[in-house]
């Protein structure tokens, strides 16, 4: 599967937020969010081309952005400590919460987007419930020795990663943590879509795919450059490919069996390319890079 970058007028957008911190898709990938260092954060239709809304609320840079499963509302993380959740028809702010110690890497909503959890700077992640009026966090997780980076959840589990060179795996159903140690800082989790397997990122210039119930590494991606910065990963929307950006300001595709690189998408620029989002299910890419999103779609059929 080869990616290019059609027309640059249908492709980039420029995004006027001083640096696009990240960019996510929305659940359904028919939207997507950007989060700057302008305190704002971003609606577009990335496959139009089409800036949408607006949304303001922090008091300092947002680091992370995501949206609810069924498109109503946006939660994001900053530099001023906060989590804001904000409703994507009006605008407004519904909830902004103030408990961390430190700045916020990284908000995720839960499957049924009753709650967001978030990671943070302190070294916690902190679980917090949209449906109450309350504004203390109704969980707090408070293993991680350095700041939390990455946090991804499924229907029963949650993963986190961290400075502190864990990965950190919470078992709901029967409610225990499991803890690999993998040595360099870790900057980015998720799950494969089976649930069998975890992708991190690690600020030694790897990619790794580990068994998430033994802790056994099963392959490592490498030629891209990490040491330095919060660098997402991702798989493709079939799991055959492994997606990462660089420090170099190119993204790195490797093959997942073989991991063997297959392609790199060159964004012509040497600042890194720190966030990245996947289509759930076409093979469609949204890359960050300075104050950019760039939007790259396979040249080839699915099954090529």
């Amino acid at each position: 599967m080869k990616f290019t970058l059609p027309d640059q007028k249908d492709a980039v957008l420029d995004c006027k937020q001083q640096a696009v911190r990240a960019v996510r898709f929305s659940a359904d990938s028919r939207y997507c969010m950007t989060c700057g260092g302008d305190k704002s954060v971003k609606l577009w239709n990335p496959h139009r081309s089409l800036f949408l809304k607006t949304y303001t609320g922090h008091g300092n840079e947002v680091l992370d952005v995501q949206g609810s499963g069924d498109n109503s509302q946006i939660c994001t993380g900053g530099m001023d400590k906060s989590v804001v959740l904000f409703d994507v028809a009006s605008g407004q702010a519904l909830r902004k919460y103030r408990d961390h110690a430190g700045t916020v890497n990284c908000v995720k909503f839960n499957e049924e987007s009753t709650v967001i959890l978030s990671g943070s700077l302190d070294s916690t992640v902190r679980v917090w419930d949209t449906r109450s009026r309350g504004y203390k966090p109704i969980q707090i997780m408070d293993e991680a020795k350095d700041s939390v980076t990455s946090i991804q959840v499924s229907d029963h589990e949650i993963l986190t990663g961290s400075a502190d060179g864990r990965i950190r795996r919470y078992d709901l159903r029967i409610g225990r943590i499991f803890a690999d140690f993998i040595g360099k800082a870790v900057t980015s989790v998720t799950f494969t879509r089976d649930g069998q397997c975890s992708l991190l990122s690690c600020q030694d210039d790897t990619v790794k795919l580990m068994d998430k119930d033994t802790g056994e590494m099963l392959n490592e991606f490498t030629g891209h450059k990490n040491r330095q910065y919060k660098i997402d990963s991702c798989l493709n929307n079939e799991d055959t490919l492994v997606v990462s950006g660089s420090e170099d300001g190119k993204v790195y595709l490797w093959d997942l069996v073989e991991a063997k690189l297959v392609h790199t998408l060159d964004h012509q620029t040497t600042r890194p390319v720190h966030s990245l989002s996947f289509h759930h299910a076409e093979a469609c890419l949204l890359t960050a890079s300075a104050d950019k999103v760039f939007v790259w779609r396979s040249s080839q059929p699915e099954d090529s």
